[in-house]
C-alpha cells in the first residue's frame, strides 16, 4: 500500500482515484471532493477541511481524523466505509452509502447525516443534530448519546440499545423496530410506524405512541406520559409505573399499576377490544364497555 504522509493537499480532486492508499498526517484544502472515485484507503490524523471529500468510494477506513464543519456533505454514494475515534463537523455528512460503521465519534452539527443507508452500525457515538438516520435500513445502534428532532424517520429494520435519546417526534413512519434498556424523551413518540418494541426504557412523551400498528412495551416506565396509544392497534403494553392517561386504542392489551384517565370519546372506537388491567386497583380488570 502506497503511504501518503504529511502533505498539505490543496485543489479539486486533490487524490481522484487513487487505489491502495493510505494518507497519514495529511490536510486536505481548498478543493472539493479530494478522494472521490477512491478505493481501498486508510485514513488516519488527518484534517478534512472542504467539501464532498469522499464521495464514490469502496472500502474506505478513516481513523482519528477530523471532518471540520466547511467539509459538509462529506461521504455519499460510497460502500463500506469505516469512521474510528473521528470528530464529525459537519453536517449532511452520511447519505446514500452501504455498510457504514461508526464507533467513537462525535457530531455535533449533524443534521440530516446518515440518510437513506444501508447497513449501518453506530457504537459509541454522540449526536447533536436534526433528521439523524431517516430513511435508512439495517441498522444497529448502541450507546448513542442524541440530542436532536425527528430522528430515525421512515426506518426498516432498526435496533436500538443502551442509548439516550432527546429527540422530538423520534421513530416515525418506521417498520420492525426494537428499542432496548435506553431513555427516551420524546413528543409523539412513534407515530405512524409498525411493529415496534420497547424493552426496559425510561419514556417520556407527549401524546406518543399514538397510531402504532404492532406495539409491543415490555417492563417500560412511561414517564410523565399522557394520552398515549390513540389509534393505536394490536397494543401488548406492560408497564412498570403509573400512566398519565390512555386515549382510544383500538384494540389489545396495557398492563399498568395504575392510569389517571381512560379515554374513550371515539364513537368509532369499540372500548371491548382493549383489555386493560390497573394492577394497584382494587379490581385489576376494567372492561370499558361499562362506566370507568
Amino acid at each position: 500500500m502506497n503511504v501518503i504522509k504529511g502533505q498539505h493537499l490543496t485543489g479539486e480532486r486533490a487524490l481522484f482515484k487513487v487505489r491502495g492508499v493510505r494518507v497519514e498526517n495529511c490536510r486536505f484544502d481548498e478543493g472539493e471532493s479530494p478522494l472521490k472515485e477512491s478505493r481501498d484507503i486508510e485514513v488516519a490524523n488527518t484534517v478534512f477541511g472542504w467539501r464532498y471529500p469522499l464521495w464514490y468510494d469502496e472500502h474506505v477506513s478513516v481513523k482519528s481524523s477530523a471532518f471540520l464543519e466547511v467539509a459538509r456533505a462529506g461521504i455519499w454514494y460510497s460502500n463500506d466505509v469505516e469512521l474510528v475515534d473521528c470528530s464529525f463537523d459537519a453536517p449532511k455528512g452520511i447519505r446514500k452509502c452501504h455498510d457504514v460503521r461508526l464507533s467513537h465519534v462525535q457530531m455535533p452539527h449533524a443534521d440530516e447525516t446518515l440518510w437513506w443507508c444501508e447497513g449501518v452500525r453506530v457504537e459509541d457515538v454522540s449526536v447533536t443534530g436534526d433528521y439523524f438516520l431517516q430513511g435508512s435500513r439495517d441498522v444497529y445502534v448502541k450507546n448513542l448519546h442524541l440530542s436532536g428532532k425527528y430522528s430515525f424517520d421512515g426506518c426498516t429494520n432498526l435496533v436500538v440499545e443502551d442509548s439516550r435519546l432527546i429527540t422530538k417526534d423520534a421513530f416515525w413512519n418506521c417498520e420492525n423496530v426494537v428499542v432496548r434498556n435506553c431513555f427516551i424523551v420524546s413528543e409523539y413518540l412513534a407515530w405512524n410506524a409498525r411493529n415496534v418494541t420497547f424493552e426496559n426504557c425510561i419514556i417520556q412523551s407527549l401524546q406518543g405512541l399514538c397510531y402504532v400498528s404492532g406495539l409491543t412495551l415490555r417492563n417500560c416506565d412511561l414517564m410523565d406520559t399522557d394520552l398515549a396509544f390513540e389509534y393505536c392497534s394490536d397494543v401488548d403494553a406492560e408497564l412498570s409505573t403509573p400512566v398519565v392517561s390512555v386515549k382510544n386504542p383500538l384494540n389489545g392489551r396495557i398492563v399498568a399499576p395504575s392510569i389517571g384517565e381512560i379515554i374513550f370519546d371515539d364513537p368509532e372506537v369499540n372500548p371491548c377490544n382493549t383489555a386493560i388491567v390497573q394492577t394497584e386497583r382494587k379490581e385489576p380488570f376494567v372492561c370499558l364497555c361499562r362506566a370507568v
